[in-house]
């Protein structure tokens, strides 16, 4: 089969490959649909996640099934499926005890393109397919149905990890595909006022008709100082989903004591984060921090389904760019490298 693949740090292409195996509990899919992501640029550009020589990339896939193993129950030949971009193993004792993205070790639910070779190419492989795929609702944009496999789950994990409550005031620094999404969640999840850091106007007018209040440009000033005037005073709750190592440093100042921050930025350089000693309360201020890998799986994907069939999430809304056909994977990726100014998110479509 061909295959989009990073060869090493710095350099992609298309390969051939063997088409993947299907054990007993896994499935074989053919894309329907495939999205880019800022992580692959990372992976490949940043080496985020150290070398990988002749991996197929991409993690966002919409699908067909075409091979079952013996022991799936729940899916067929010929089902049309959403492919979660997290796929643990769900008979681990990470996943028993609630961390099912880090089943096999840190990180390890995160498989395509990470440890096995992922959905950019004409066959990808699904392990666990009865605990990893869902059914495609009929009729659902495939646009929406790619969104679920990463952009809405991580957003949404956000906005969990922040542990947002009713009447929370809220800052979401970042407002690319992830940030509308944690911003579409804080508002679900009952947030007050929320303050959407972000200087593109489309990824902002997006981000207020998903809820946000307020948009901070950070062109224009610290957005610390920004929030807080807005606010009269620090938030108290702060989700990242953009900037880079040293935006701790602005979440902790601008969130209260006793406040609590929800990281879904993928870091993808240097060694450390800053943290502002006295602003942490000489690290006695109860601001907590919690950075995670988004949560895989069936049931988070049927639900995350069952809001956009209902029309209380609209994400196909972050698609700007569409393509067709496999060989349209690389212009989409360097889309995402290059990230131009109406970009939001791509959409690779095969049928």
């Amino acid at each position: 089969m061909k295959g989009f693949a990073m060869l090493k740090i710095g350099e992609t292409g298309w390969i051939t490959k063997d088409t993947p195996e299907c054990g007993p509990l896994d499935a074989i899919c053919k894309p329907l649909a495939l999205a880019p992501c800022t992580s692959d640029v990372h992976t490949v550009w940043a080496g985020a996640i150290g070398d990988r020589h002749n991996m197929i990339l991409g993690h966002e896939a919409v699908g067909e099934v075409v091979e079952v193993g013996s022991l799936v129950k729940d899916f067929k030949v010929g089902d049309r499926v959403l492919v979660s971009a997290i796929t643990p193993d769900w008979n681990s004792l990470a996943a028993q005890e609630g961390y099912s993205m880090h089943s096999g070790g840190m990180l390890a639910g995160w498989k395509f393109s990470n440890f096995k070779d992922g959905v950019f190419a004409e066959y990808f492989h699904v392990n666990d397919a009865d605990g990893n795929l869902a059914l495609l609702p009929e009729g659902m944009d495939l646009g929406a149905a790619c969104m679920v496999s990463d952009m809405v789950p991580t957003g949404f994990h956000g906005a969990e990890l922040a542990d947002i409550q009713y009447g929370d005031n809220v800052a979401v620094i970042g407002i690319g595909p992830v940030g509308l999404m944690s911003v579409a969640a804080a508002a679900i999840r009952g947030a007050a006022n929320i303050y959407a850091v972000g200087s593109r106007k489309n990824c902002a007018d997006l981000a207020v008709e998903y809820g946000a209040t307020d948009i901070i440009n950070y062109r224009e000033g610290d957005i610390v100082e920004q929030i807080m005037d807005l606010n009269c005073g620090p938030v108290d709750k702060v989700i990242i989903a953009g900037g880079d190592n040293d935006t701790f440093d602005q979440a902790i100042r601008m969130l209260k004591a006793g406040g609590k921050i929800g990281n879904v930025n993928y870091l993808g350089e240097g060694d450390y984060v800053k943290i502002p000693r006295g602003e942490w309360g000489c690290g006695m201020g109860h601001k907590q921090i919690a950075g995670g890998l988004m949560p895989g799986g069936r049931l988070r994907s049927e639900k995350l389904a069952r809001l956009i069939v209902a029309n209380r999430i609209h994400p196909e809304k972050l698609i700007t760019h569409r393509f067709e056909g496999l060989e349209s994977v690389e212009p989409a990726l360097m889309l995402m490298k290059d990230k131009p100014k109406d970009l939001i998110k791509p959409l690779v479509v095969m049928e």
